[in-house]
């Protein structure tokens, strides 16, 4: 169709581009704003627009008590603890160095489906472990890693969150979860957004009001809101349901490089020589891993 023609592009430049953004953008924010007060209004103001798109669309918000509990215990793993740790460990680390860190999500879930799960790892996916694992040392071994301030402590605190986003993959996949995916990710967003904001309170952070942000800062929450939040995730769920998932998955591989550009570019964050190696061989290991992923699929 005419639509998809454009559509698709359109969405997969969110997951690339958008998506590889949200690192520096994060980054900028955080200069200004506490981490988890930054993290709880980005996502309960996404959760509460997700809202009223959907009863526009014409979805019911109605969910069952199981359900609120699912989606309120998936919003905790993946955007509460997920993602506002990681926002509190961009104070530590460079935004280039989480999206790398984190594009070794592939592993943690595959050891996690192996451990938990029982799952057998396929000899292809065994060599992306052992390059994941190649490459996650030559990123954290460095020297400006190693011995800047706190840097270890956010290095082991986004590990962390990985371990968090793996198991609530595993979670959503046999939980009773709304049916309509757009209210899904808002009552997600909503509850994981409300428990940061409790968080904050909870570690004494400063609130400051929106009028008293700087004006990049502004701009950068408009961004993650709108663009980072709402259309990214349902450009994702979009091509998931128009093409294979191998190809979505590339999102995997383009954004680390994304925010490694980007943080070099905006933030002028550097770049080392042994990052370039760690990312080489730690994406051609999660490419291992997908395609193990793949055949095992085919097979089945």
């Amino acid at each position: 169709m005419r639509s998809e023609r454009v559509l698709i592009p359109l969405a997969f430049f969110a997951i690339y581009v958008i998506w590889g953004a949200t690192y520096m953008l994060n980054k900028v924010a955080v200069a200004q704003l506490e981490p988890f007060y930054l993290a709880g209004i980005r996502f309960t103001t996404a959760g509460l627009l997700i809202f009223l798109i959907a009863r526009l669309m014409g979805h019911k918000l109605s969910l069952s008590w199981r359900q609120v509990r699912n989606t309120a215990f998936v919003g905790f793993l993946f955007l509460t603890y997920g993602n506002g740790v990681v926002v509190w460990a961009l104070k530590f680390v460079d935004s280039n160095f989480a999206a790398l860190e984190i594009a070794a999500q592939p592993l943690v879930v595959l050891l996690l489906m192996w451990i938990l799960q029982g799952k057998r790892i396929q000899f292809k996916s065994m060599i992306g472990v052992f390059l994941g694992f190649i490459g996650m040392y030559l990123l954290i071994s460095q020297d400006e890693i190693l011995m800047g301030p706190n840097s270890l402590l956010g290095v082991l605190m986004i590990f962390s969150c990985m371990l968090s986003w793996g198991y609530g993959s595993l979670f959503v996949a046999k939980a009773d979860m709304p049916k309509n995916y757009f209210v899904n990710t808002g009552f997600q967003m909503f509850f994981g957004g409300i428990m940061l904001l409790i968080a904050s309170l909870a570690f004494g952070e400063a609130w400051v009001a929106p009028q008293q942000w700087k004006p990049d800062v502004q701009w950068v929450m408009l961004i993650l809101v709108i663009f980072g939040s709402i259309a990214a995730f349902t450009s994702f769920n979009y091509l998931l349901k128009r093409v294979s998932p191998e190809k979505v998955a590339t999102s995997t591989y383009v954004n680390p490089i994304i925010a490694m550009l980007l943080g070099w570019y905006v933030l002028q964050e550097s770049i080392s020589t042994q990052s370039i190696i760690a990312a080489t061989v730690l994406l051609t290991g999660v490419y291992f891993i997908n395609s193990g992923k793949r055949k095992k699929r085919e097979k089945a």
